[in-house]
């Protein structure tokens, strides 16, 4: 690889212009490992491996951009929720983080269940031989042909998210001879400390049946009075990329007052409350995210409380990590292509991927880290700007961060932590092929989720 000089934009803390970033790191070749998957590290020639393998060579077998899973360290992630929570809870896997055949398999290996938000995502759940009774299926407008194919392959739970869908899951149920399992989804009024579109309990949005005004007790009481229908309990989830437990407080209080109601209505004490997922992960060195074990004690230690003091049996909790899961167990691989310094801003380091592998940057200004992974270097550190190839201003993938002065075309970039929605959210914008998902365990590497070719695409343009 060629390392041609050519001028740097600011490299130095004092005289960066206003952005996303801290001061330039120590050490611009560590890998922080609390933002990389735990078998990441570098060789004695200075390459990133991830599993025993270097980043290098799989760049040369499995091309770039491409995404690459640590399985390892997906299972112990899914372990450490499993073995937090206990037996006396439920963990799913929230499919919409990313899902396919490969998951659903080491995610039923692992004794978790799964929650599905779609026809497609049961369709993938069940042809990898997820048991349907482990499958919660969540959505605000799910078709009747969803539900329909829900019930009759006999899902654990339904989670209603509407007055509509409370009868036409009933209707559904009792034409095939059934009583669906359901949980209905409130909006307790508690807006996370995240941005504004992945905020889902406050009022103004589409998801839930909101607790101001009576309109979840008068959900539940629907629900009771159908015979297609067997209440299981009440689903709550108050946002996503979540570090304050408060938020979890004041949403779990909310809830079981509502159990309360319902048990001093109807005499009934629901035996289950879910309060969803959301959890964050790190995406940079400055992000502190909670352990899981840390999450559960706090979880369990808030419903009992809560419980105790409304003169109510403990239910049984459920939980939905999904991003918690398998972001951090995943990074994305890139080439590097052009740069273009920009005197006292930046210097824009355009990869071969962009907004159609890594839509997060764009849609909710995420922030992520980045590295330098085919080769380790001693020069003063650059502020950045990585950027795709695609024809929009907003193709960022990182938004400010700092590379090594001597970066060059051809080096290999890394961008941790892109395991969760990245690419389960991927798509086709300028015609580009939507990249393979290669898992790594033990010094192998294998694709499980392939690259698209120009043939898939002209495959579906019957035009």
């Amino acid at each position: 690889m060629s390392r041609s000089a050519h001028p740097a934009g600011p490299r130095h803390a004092d005289v960066l212009p206003e952005g996303h970033y801290s001061a330039p790191p120590a050490d611009l070749n560590f890998l922080d490992p609390k933002v990389w998957s735990q078998t990441v590290g570098r060789n004695g020639d200075g390459i990133a491996t991830v599993a025993g393998l270097d980043v290098a060579s799989l760049a040369e077998e499995f091309g770039t951009p491409a995404y690459f899973l640590d399985e390892a360290d997906f299972r112990a992630r899914c372990r450490a929720w499993a073995d937090a929570f206990g037996k006396d809870a439920d963990v799913f896997y929230a499919g919409k983080a990313f899902l396919s055949r490969a998951i659903v398999r080491w995610l039923h290996e692992e004794g978790l269940n799964l929650d599905v938000c779609s026809g497609t995502e049961l369709a993938t759940a069940l042809s990898a031989g997820m048991p349907a009774e482990r499958i919660a299926f969540h959505g605000n407008n799910k078709s009747e042909e969803e539900i329909r194919r829900a019930v009759d392959v006999g899902v654990g739970r339904i989670v209603l998210d509407s007055f509509q869908e409370i009868v036409r899951v009933a209707h559904i149920a009792q034409s095939l001879g059934k009583r669906q399992r359901v949980q209905i989804r409130v909006t307790v009024g508690v807006e996370a400390h995240t941005h504004e579109f992945i905020a889902t309990a406050h009022e103004d949005q589409k998801f839930g049946i909101g607790l101001a005004g009576g309109q979840a007790a008068e959900a539940v009481r629907r629900a009771l009075k159908l015979d297609g229908l067997e209440l299981i309990g009440i689903h709550s989830h108050i946002g996503s990329q979540i570090f304050d437990m408060a938020g979890f407080e004041v949403s779990a209080r909310r809830v079981v007052q509502l159990l309360a109601d319902v048990r001093d209505e109807h005499g009934v004490e629901l035996p289950e409350i879910d309060l969803g997922g959301g959890l964050g992960i790190a995406y940079t060195s400055d992000d502190d995210p909670r352990e899981p074990h840390e999450i559960a004690k706090a979880l369990n230690e808030i419903v009992t409380r809560e419980c105790e003091a409304a003169g109510l049996r403990t239910p049984r909790i459920s939980v939905e990590p999904g991003r918690a899961i398998v972001g951090p167990t995943a990074f994305t691989l890139y080439e590097v292509g052009t740069i273009k310094p920009l005197d006292g801003l930046r210097t824009y380091v355009s990869v071969d991927g962009g907004m159609s592998d890594n839509i997060r940057t764009a849609l909710y200004d995420a922030e992520y880290s980045v590295s330098l992974v085919s080769r380790t270097s001693d020069a003063e550190p650059m502020l950045v700007r990585v950027v795709g190839k695609h024809c929009e201003s907003g193709d960022i993938v990182v938004r400010d961060a700092f590379l090594p002065a001597d970066l060059a075309p051809g080096d290999l970039i890394a961008v941790p932590a892109t395991g969760a929605y990245c690419r389960s959210m991927a798509s086709n914008y300028n015609h580009a092929l939507r990249p393979p998902v290669v898992a790594v365990r033990d010094g192998e590497a294998r694709v499980i989720v392939r690259r698209e070719t120009e043939e898939d695409l002209l495959r579906l343009d019957v035009g």
